[in-house]
């Protein structure tokens, strides 16, 4: 079914004879038929005349994981193993963690059409509404120590920020500390990055991405107008979500190789290359109370190196960053 839905994007001005289509899979014009079919029900307009063949004319709005499959193979991504999708959940965080502790295996992708809890850092809600945006999280399972989850989290921050300044060009997007997404000072992405230990190694992790991708002005409560946008408030059109996926995933697959091989060195500078708050003045929220800093990067664990007034730099494990001015 993949293949015939490769072939009739293809050939997207025109007719795809049925002949053609069994010639080219090896498979009887009947087998064609129920594939058109299946593709059908999962939401393709496709127009059939009994003359010229079959010609696609319209996309499902909702995600597919026949779509998702055929664009995570074109990006030559293997990293993704399963996908499990919803229409509704409580929160992809949740399913993912049930399915980890189930025996699930890393590459296992859990993504909802909408969250009706979704939650970001420190249990902040975040705003799902159905087909707008992307909710998702899936497995890994690296089998490190469990003092380098962190840097599986800034990893994840790199990825996805490199993956939407290619496909949203030229909208400037950056990082800020740890591991939100802006523009222009407006959140339109969050990364929460949950694991589970035994013996101070990493037993799981589930990465969970959110990003405002199609939402308008009237999806966001009002009180978050002013510090949230999306990619198509910011762009001024809608963007293919499974283009995104797809684009993060490629990614996200090619920095864990370069991670597992060379470290976080390298990771460490594409994350400092893309920040948005590096070397300005900024209000740190620590557990213990506020101070002014200035970030000036990270070091090789992946905490915030910060300079404080009196001139020492000093590692920050975990804050919320307030830039000033």
């Amino acid at each position: 079914m993949n293949r015939i839905l490769e072939l009739l994007e293809q050939q997207s001005t025109g007719y795809l004879s049925g002949e053609l289509l069994s010639q080219e899979l090896q498979i009887s014009r009947t087998a064609v038929w129920k594939h058109i079919k299946k593709l059908e029900a999962a939401g393709y307009q496709i127009e059939a005349s009994r003359r010229l063949g079959y010609r696609l004319i319209g996309r499902p709005s909702k995600l597919t994981p026949q779509e998702l499959t055929m664009k995570l193979q074109s990006k030559g991504t293997s990293i993704i193993q399963k996908i499990r999708m919803f229409d509704s959940v409580d929160s992809t965080q949740n399913i993912a963690q049930r399915l980890a502790e189930e025996g699930a295996e890393e590459g296992t992708l859990v993504i909802a059409e909408q969250q009706t809890s979704g939650r970001g850092r420190l249990g902040r809600k975040w705003v799902s509404p159905s087909g707008r945006g992307i909710y998702m999280s899936f497995i890994l399972r690296p089998g490190m120590p469990l003092h380098f989850a962190p840097q599986l989290t800034l990893l994840t921050a790199v990825a996805l920020c490199r993956a939407l300044r290619a496909i949203a060009a030229p909208l400037d997007i950056g990082i800020k500390w740890p591991n939100d997404l802006l523009i222009g000072g407006k959140k339109i992405s969050g990364i929460l990055l949950e694991s589970t230990a035994e013996e101070e190694r990493l037993r799981y992790v589930i990465a969970g991405i959110g990003i405002s991708v199609n939402l308008t002005a009237d999806d966001f409560p009002q009180e978050l107008l002013d510090i949230a946008t999306s990619l198509q408030i910011e762009l001024g059109r809608p963007l293919d979500r499974a283009d995104i996926i797809a684009g993060f995933f490629e990614q996200f697959e090619q920095l864990y190789t370069i991670y597992q091989k060379d470290g976080f060195g390298p990771i460490r500078m594409l994350w400092e290359a893309l920040s948005v708050t590096l070397n300005k003045p900024t209000r740190l929220i620590l557990s213990s109370g506020e101070t002014m800093a200035t970030p000036v990067g990270l070091n090789e664990q992946g905490a915030l190196l910060v300079r404080k007034s009196d001139g020492t730099i000093v590692p920050i494990f975990s804050s919320e960053q307030v830039p000033q001015g």
